[in-house]
């Protein structure tokens, strides 16, 4: 049988932080995440094959799939629940490759995406879809720094504090739905 752990992340320490995440541990997050779907994926993507400089360093970052509604008078953003992960699939292992660390969504995920997370010693993230109204309350600041056009989904820096996330795929390719699949 396996141990669920607690554990209490900061994302300045993601690069070291990862490997010890297994499959089932309960992750409380701490600081900067970037927001970005399947438009700003392909974006991101094709900066890379350019050669052009990105919005952010990937290099042990976090990405949220994510399009946040507008913020209300009293928060720094709306809803910002998870959106369907498998969407991003054909754009994960680039970013992967890049230095990307984690990656925060929901559902399954193809076994490019497992082998590239093995291969670069990152993980995957499952935010609790349908939550997304609850989600905000952990999130501390919100600012658009790319693709602004895109509307909600622009990418955001956010800022979160004990953002509650389940390791889905750990970076051994431990994989909560292949396990209960079993």
């Amino acid at each position: 049988m396996f141990q669920i752990a607690i554990v209490k992340i900061h994302t300045d320490d993601l690069k070291h932080a990862v490997s010890s995440l297994h499959a089932y541990d309960k992750v409380l997050l701490t600081g900067t995440i970037y927001t970005a779907r399947d438009a700003a994926h392909k974006l991101l993507v094709s900066q890379l094959a350019k050669k052009e400089e990105l919005p952010f360093s990937l290099n042990g970052a976090a990405i949220y799939y994510a399009g946040p509604t507008k913020a209300p008078d009293h928060l720094p953003i709306g809803s910002c629940g998870p959106t369907t992960s498998s969407r991003m699939d054909v754009f994960t292992p680039t970013l992967l490759d890049e230095g990307l660390s984690m990656v925060i969504g929901k559902g399954e995920r193809n076994q490019d995406v497992i082998d590239s997370l093995v291969k670069n010693k990152a993980v995957y993230l499952c935010a609790i879809g349908g939550a997304g109204a609850l989600a905000c309350k952990c999130i501390k600041s919100c600012e658009v720094i790319a693709y602004e056009f895109l509307g909600c989904e622009s990418v955001k820096k956010l800022y979160v504090e004990d953002f509650p996330l389940i390791v889905a795929i750990d970076s051994e390719g431990n994989n909560i739905f292949a396990a209960e699949e079993k």
